[in-house]
């Protein structure tokens, strides 16, 4: 058993779109496919991976460091012999040769994606769902066969006004979605209450709202958002500072009552110690939203696991940003407490398979080997037509 070919390709994900910090009008996103000598059905095994938006493709860094060390490895060095299949940890251990600890940024991706790829291969290779792989090695065979999500909206862009936000959210409620978020300090305080405010008349309270900020915030901003935000009681208010400003994420805590979430530009286990240890994050109402496809792969995602679970914290306080199957497959597998969803924006890579409808913010996952890639029939497409093709 061998992996043969791994091929991987930069693709646009282009939009108007904007949130607080960065617009999308050239954002670009990597597919990976690791193809294996094992044959299912009459075809090699392939496993895919891409990487969650909000950081660009990185195959430069694929081609030039990873890819030619996975290559170069050992075939047998590559393998879980107890399995019978391929070895997550041992091909992330490969790919990290001569990487030196810390400075967690864009390789944090590229390496992210492989893994993606590698574990979809893995599942495959087993003939399972890859939240049923992970449920049967780590989770002593209970998976949950349904997962809680949130309809993730409400971007700027031109010429959107509140008449339109609000039509945003009602074909959230309307599919599904209980819980949806939007985005906030792209305008001034005054316009974010007034689109706050609109929202809430769609979705009925507070408590259906997340809004995030996107890390645009310095202290006293974060601060005056925090004061304003208070009498609303939102679900969360989330990544107010810069992801590595714990000072901002402590003195936030202090002084706001409601639920905050953050996590999703933390690209390693370190990093998530250093926000328990110093971010003043509450474990009985504060949400974790780490993601695999941007921090280094599902093999550190368990690592940032285990270092939650050594702090106190419940995994069911982790909700992954991303938006996609990947996380999904974790949230189930890994008894997560939920995950993002992107049901109209960064398609064809955000939402879930075909034919799975959103029933009061959960959705089910399809009963396909590996991440459940080829039940999505518009992203498989793309896949194997920019890889495989």
């Amino acid at each position: 058993m061998r992996i043969v070919e791994i091929r991987e390709k930069t693709v646009s994900i282009a939009s108007d779109i904007a949130n607080a910090y960065i617009d999308f009008s050239k954002m670009t996103c990597s597919v990976v496919a690791v193809v294996t000598d094992v044959i299912r059905d009459g075809k090699p095994v392939v496993g895919y991976g891409f990487n969650s938006n909000g950081r660009y493709g990185q195959g430069s860094l694929m081609r030039e460091r990873f890819i030619p060390r996975l290559m170069e490895a050992r075939p047998d060095s590559l393998i879980d012999e107890a399995n019978g299949t391929l070895d997550p940890f041992r091909i992330w251990d490969r790919m990290m040769i001569n990487e030196k600890p810390g400075g967690h940024g864009e390789r944090s991706v590229a390496v992210g994606t492989i893994d993606m790829a590698v574990w979809d291969a893995v599942a495959k290779i087993e003939g399972k769902p890859l939240y049923r792989l992970l449920a049967d090695r780590y989770r002593g065979g209970q998976a949950d066969d349904k997962v809680w999500v949130y309809a993730a909206g409400g971007y700027y862009y031109p010429g959107k006004g509140v008449d339109k936000l609000k039509d945003e959210m009602k074909s959230y409620r309307d599919r599904g979605y209980k819980v949806v978020k939007i985005k906030i300090g792209g305008a001034s305080l005054a316009e974010d209450l007034e689109r706050i405010e609109a929202v809430i008349d769609v979705v009925g309270e507070g408590r259906n709202l997340c809004v995030d900020a996107n890390g645009r915030f310095d202290l006293n901003t974060a601060l005056d958002y925090a004061e304003a935000l208070e009498r609303y009681d939102l679900f969360w208010y989330e990544e107010a500072g810069d992801p590595l400003d714990y000072v901002i994420q402590n003195e936030l805590a202090e002084a706001y009552g409601n639920p905050l979430a953050t996590g999703e530009n933390l690209f390693s286990h370190q990093d998530a110690r250093n926000l328990v240890r110093y971010g003043g994050m509450r474990q009985d109402m504060d949400f974790m939203q780490f993601d695999c496809a941007l921090s280094y792969g599902l093999v550190e995602y368990m690592r940032t696991l285990a270092v939650l679970e050594e702090n106190g914290w419940s995994s069911r306080r982790v909700v992954p940003h991303g938006g996609h199957q990947m996380s999904l497959n974790i949230a189930a597998g890994l008894h997560l407490g939920g995950n993002e969803s992107y049901p109209d924006v960064f398609k064809p890579f955000g939402g879930f398979a075909d034919g799975i409808a959103v029933e009061d913010s959960w959705v089910r996952l399809p009963d396909v080997p590996g991440i459940g890639f080829e039940a999505k029939s518009e992203l498989y497409a793309l896949l194997k037509r920019e890889l495989m093709g």
